[in-house]
């Protein structure tokens, strides 16, 4: 058993997907543009620019919330949150402190372990600084995107729960439509609190938070390296500094980075230039009825269909999965099994941004399959031609066709191969063979038909075949 148990709360900002800012109508994407191409004078706060709430921001708040399994409280407000750094021109954040949006709820695991949240707020992102050996320079395109955090309370207990938590939200958040979940351009960004305490302490430890982690492995991974940090600081009798630290990938290590602020640091004040925000109970009872299938949805849908390690490896895409739920039940296993060894394998990983098989193609190629028209190698064969485009309109039956993968099922033709195949000096022995009770032979002979068919021979067939004639 471990000395320690460790503590861990997260707190996740996530980009919301919206065309514009939060308070300026400027364009929110500002993927391959210029520095400081994606700006208004609300974005660099000249004097007596007002804010201006963007609506989209909120209703994609609701839905997040709902998403979270969350209250949504209908009455909220904003706050003034205070601190000077280069790319926050105001000098203050506009956030959500005492009044956030979204209320209680809870993220549940694969594993079935519940995290709590404690609220998600609305806010305004800051900019972006690119640091030099000398000199740092300021990009405010990010300035004022909108942003929820989502603060979890401390019920995470292991490095393991910490990574599973943050794909869960990632996954709720993609699947809910409010976040493009480009975690690289960080669209998504994790600050995961720790403390370490012996075993039924009343009180939990001092906390050290890392910042900005932008993948699962690196929460994974950060959490992991502060357990052994924090267990070796209390084992020598020295104590955790309350702080905020950073986790490099190249090193596996956490670094200091500045004390830790406390609330009272930031001189919150009320927002005067935005007025409390009223939502009708209509807005909440919209979102929630179109609110799109959920990972929990999709296990329902599938448990004991689909394998869960598979289900859980194809929950990763939510195309795959909105594609699934297309097609009849009876094939999700077949497709899905296709989705996870064929398109997910490395070679092919860049059909993931073609166009998937329509419903009609998937359904036609398992029952082809199922027919003995097609053997599993040329299941696979047609299956990738999907995703050619002179292909991608054509029927399964009309691609097979083409490709000249339909399996010769006629008894007659295949029992007069069979025949002549027998009947071959060259097979002469393990005819005999077979007859003396030499099972494995029947694989030669096999092969033999299927090379006289041109491989167009169906395996099963052409075994019962031989079968009956060597009896």
């Amino acid at each position: 058993m471990k000395k320690y148990e460790i503590t861990i709360g997260i707190e996740c900002h996530v980009q919301l997907a919206t065309k514009t800012k939060l308070f300026s109508e400027v364009d929110n994407d500002a993927r391959g543009k210029s520095p400081n191409s994606c700006v208004s004078p609300v974005d660099y706060a000249l004097p007596g620019m007002l804010p201006r709430l963007n609506k989209a921001a909120v209703e994609m708040a609701v839905t997040a919330g709902l998403a979270l399994n969350s209250t949504i409280n209908l009455k909220s407000r904003f706050d003034r949150k205070h601190y000077f750094y280069p790319d926050l021109p105001k000098g203050y954040q506009i956030t959500q402190l005492y009044s956030p949006i979204i209320g209680p709820g809870y993220v549940e695991l694969p594993s079935g372990t519940k995290v709590r949240i404690e609220h998600a707020h609305l806010e305004e992102d800051a900019g972006k600084l690119t640091h030099f050996d000398t000199y740092s320079l300021v990009d405010l395109n990010r300035a004022g995107t909108p942003l929820i955090e989502i603060v979890s309370m401390p019920d995470i207990h292991s490095a393991e729960d910490a990574r599973d938590y943050c794909k869960e939200l990632w996954r709720l958040m993609t699947y809910s439509g409010v976040c493009l979940g480009d975690l690289y351009n960080g669209n998504m960004r994790f600050d995961v609190n720790i403390s370490l305490a012996e075993p039924g302490a009343e009180k939990l430890g001092t906390r050290a938070e890392i910042k900005n982690l932008n993948s699962f492995r690196s929460v994974e991974h950060a959490v992991a390296y502060e357990y052994e940090r924090q267990s070796k600081l209390l084992d020598r009798g020295e104590k955790v500094k309350q702080e905020t630290r950073g986790f490099s990938d190249a090193t596996g290590k956490t670094t200091s980075q500045r004390s830790k602020e406390e609330s009272q640091d930031y001189r919150y004040m009320p927002e005067p230039d935005l007025p409390p925000l009223n939502l009708p109970e209509s807005l909440v009872e919209e979102k929630k009825k179109s609110l799109p299938l959920l990972p929990s949805d999709y296990r329902r849908m599938f448990g004991g269909l689909i394998p869960e390690n598979i289900l859980e490896i194809l929950l990763d895409y939510p195309s795959l999965m909105q594609k699934l739920a297309e097609v009849d039940k009876k094939f999700a296993t077949k497709v899905a099994n296709l989705f996870s060894s064929v398109l997910l394998a490395e070679e092919n990983a860049s059909l993931l941004n073609d166009p998937l098989p329509s419903k009609d193609q998937l359904e036609d190629l398992i029952s082809m399959q199922e027919n003995g028209d097609l053997s599993s190698t040329a299941v696979k064969s047609v299956f990738l031609k999907f995703f050619d485009k002179e292909m991608h309109f054509k029927s399964t039956e009309t691609i097979a066709k083409e490709l000249n993968l339909i399996q010769e099922n006629d008894t007659d033709t295949l029992e007069k191969i069979v025949e002549d195949v027998v009947s071959d000096p060259a097979c002469e022995k393990a005819v005999a063979d077979f007859k003396s009770g030499s099972e494995k032979v029947l694989g030669f002979l096999v092969g033999q038909v299927m090379k006289a068919s041109h491989g167009k021979a169906n395996p099963a067939t052409v075994n019962k075949i031989l079968r009956e004639k060597l009896k």
